[in-house]
């Protein structure tokens, strides 16, 4: 079944979110206790979000979810590792965080471009929220760093 643009979007929309929460899960060993508490809140809320919105993607656009790219995965926890190498570990994974918050931020832009049932209008306004309050955290940690 070929998928139309907006059920493309949303299924990029639901893979950015996976992804930023799984790169989260994956380094919270690096991230210093404090840091970890600060960021944590955002992406529970973000992990809510998600799983709603793959509700109502399923229940409105017929979209079933699919399986994360792990092969992607591990060579992003990688190659972060490998730049730790050479700088500072802590401004490394802050760095792919913003990383992350971009490529969603991205995604939610291209979702706004496609009418979207009113179940999911709101879901998506909290994701670009809460989103955009996560890139000014993470910005004011980066700070704070130098």
């Amino acid at each position: 079944m070929f998928l139309d643009n907006r059920q493309v979007a949303m299924d990029s929309l639901l893979e950015a979110l996976a992804d930023s929460l799984d790169y989260f899960q994956d380094n919270l060993e690096r991230l210093r206790p404090s840091l970890r508490e600060t960021l944590k809140p955002h992406y529970d809320e973000r992990d809510e979000a998600m799983h709603e919105l793959q509700a109502l993607a399923k229940k409105h656009l017929r979209l079933l979810p699919r399986d994360a790219d792990v092969e992607r995965d591990d060579y992003m926890w990688l190659w972060s590792r490998l730049k730790s190498f050479v700088g500072n570990d802590s401004q490394v994974l802050i760095g792919e965080l913003l990383e992350q918050e971009r490529v969603l931020m991205q995604a939610l832009a291209t979702v706004h471009t496609h009418p979207l049932p009113d179940a999911i209008e709101p879901v998506i306004e909290r994701c670009w929220k809460n989103c955009r309050a996560l890139i000014r955290e993470l910005y004011r940690i980066q700070k704070q760093r130098r």
